[in-house]
């Protein structure tokens, strides 16, 4: 943030470094939990976040780690193609986006139309939100997002009938009131400890308190659980449905790390982000948790706002808190074991609710219509397909929505009932609007002489050509004057 070293911000990054820490341990845990593979493995993507992208030019405050955006991908990925072949995809994601990022690509990043990225996160939050629920009761959730909908009357069955999912799904709830209720509480009381971090130590503690009999976390320690992909992984790479997993964990994890990154910009005022730079260094990341077999990561926008609000000023915090999660994950892994997984699943659902934009969603309908369309259909999209086909859908419904918005055609008729009618066409006439224009013409009179100008229209393209050459043509076979097209039209596809 300073040209020059001063002794208070290293007071202040040392202590937002605690503070993001002690943000980021629930959440590496919680989200490898839900993306079915060992808890250590989102500490190991935490530490990588920490003590090498930390390290690494591009945005100085934002922090990386494990996401929840991608929970849902990644447990998808693992599903079809092991924990083994993991490494092999965060790796290969890793090199593309140091590829794009040395190629000029990071800026382009930010031509995804946001209403994209929202309704893709919304996605991502109610897929949480319904998994995660089932986790909650210390259940198995089904596979696809309809049958998880349709599975709710049972869940709520099992729960009822239950007294250890009861007892579960308490502790779930009881999560995300200590979230939604601590920030209620005085700045000098909820500023002190991090929300996640006491949701789930007082679930701890009540599970071993009342003796509850919940799942927990298993812990295998931290060099147990890293596993290099073998050599036999990276053939997997000719598997046409990999290349496709690669692809969405390369898009939506440099989407997300770019857009935090714009906001992680408005909440200060030092040097603004280089996106170039930013890709690269999650590129690098992502390329380092490849070969240790670890999560994917993204900048995280809750860890990045907590170490702006705590004061950091040098890119020393996150580095720091990468350096405090090693420590942790290296002495201390035997605490991993006494975490309910009820506990971590209501952060998580807690952490889904955040991602869909419930209060933008009336304004943005009442303001931009198609951009509300765009998101709605991008999330019901991802919950009834998967995340690369609803992200896939969302970009060609925002291209399609764009090319009818820009494609708006103006038909200016005048006709004083003596001589030839006036027609000028001003806008751009695309395929879109030809429908539009052909009811138009074919309206007028076939009787009289028509003068058309042309010279108003932006771009013509092939459709339209031939369409107003056949119409002139049908016109003049009437046996009136024919129709004189005039002006030079900007851009023509003939």
């Amino acid at each position: 943030m300073h040209s020059r070293f001063r002794p208070a911000d290293l007071r202040r990054d040392f202590t937002a470094s605690l503070v993001v820490f002690l943000v980021a341990v629930p959440l590496c845990v919680g989200v490898a939990v839900a993306s079915g593979v060992p808890a250590e493995l989102g500490l190991v993507t935490g530490i990588v976040g920490g003590l090498v992208v930390g390290l690494l030019p591009g945005s100085s405050l934002q922090v990386s780690g494990p996401a929840a955006g991608l929970t849902v991908l990644v447990y998808e990925a693992v599903q079809t193609h092991g924990l083994g072949t993991l490494g092999v995809i965060v790796l290969a994601s890793g090199a593309i986006q140091l590829a794009l990022g040395f190629l000029g690509f990071g800026r382009w990043f930010r031509a995804i139309s946001v209403a994209v990225v929202q309704g893709m996160l919304a996605g991502i939050g109610l897929v949480l939100i319904l998994g995660q629920s089932y986790a909650m009761a210390g259940l198995k959730a089904p596979s696809s997002g309809l049958d998880k909908i349709a599975g709710l009357p049972g869940l709520v069955g099992d729960i009822a009938a239950d007294r250890d999912a009861l007892s579960a799904f308490a502790l779930g709830a009881g999560t995300i009131a200590v979230l939604v209720l601590w920030k209620k509480l005085p700045a000098r009381i909820s500023g002190i400890v991090p929300a996640p971090l006491v949701a789930v130590a007082l679930a701890t503690a009540a599970t071993a308190l009342f003796s509850l009999k919940v799942a927990k976390v298993e812990v295998k320690g931290l060099l147990e659980a890293i596993q290099p992909p073998g050599v036999d992984a990276f053939s997997e790479l000719g598997n046409v449905a990999l290349l496709g997993t690669v692809l969405a964990f390369t898009l939506i994890a440099s989407a997300e790390s770019l857009f935090s990154a714009a906001a992680v910009d408005r909440m200060h005022d030092g040097p603004r982000t280089d996106y170039d730079k930013e890709l690269m260094a999650q590129g690098a990341g992502n390329a380092v948790c490849g070969l240790l077999g670890a999560l994917p990561m993204t900048a995280v926008i809750v860890r990045s706002a907590a170490n702006v609000q705590a004061g950091a000023r040098t890119k020393a915090s996150r580095v720091l808190h990468g350096a405090w999660l090693l420590l942790f994950a290296a002495l201390l892994p035997a605490a991993l074991g006494v975490i309910p997984i009820a506990a971590l699943a209501g952060v998580l659902v807690h952490a889904g609710c955040k991602l869909v934009p419930v209060r933008e969603l009336v304004p943005l309908w009442r303001e931009h219509r198609g951009e509300a369309v765009v998101l709605a259909v991008t999330a019901i999209a991802i919950v009834t397909t998967n995340m690369f086909e609803g992200v896939l859908i969302g970009l060609l419904l925002a291209v399609a929505k764009t090319a009818w918005t820009i494609s708006h055609i103006q038909m200016n008729v005048k006709d004083d009932e003596t001589g030839p009618i006036h027609v000028r066409l001003t806008g751009n006439a695309t395929f879109l609007r030809l429908p539009h224009m052909l009811d138009t013409l074919e309206a007028l009179p076939k009787d009289r002489p028509i003068e058309l100008d042309l010279s108003g229209l932006r771009h013509l393209d092939h459709a339209c050509l031939t369409a107003l050459t056949n119409w002139a043509d049908r016109h003049n076979e009437e046996g009136t004057d024919p129709v004189r097209m005039s002006g030079k039209v900007a851009s023509a596809v003939g």
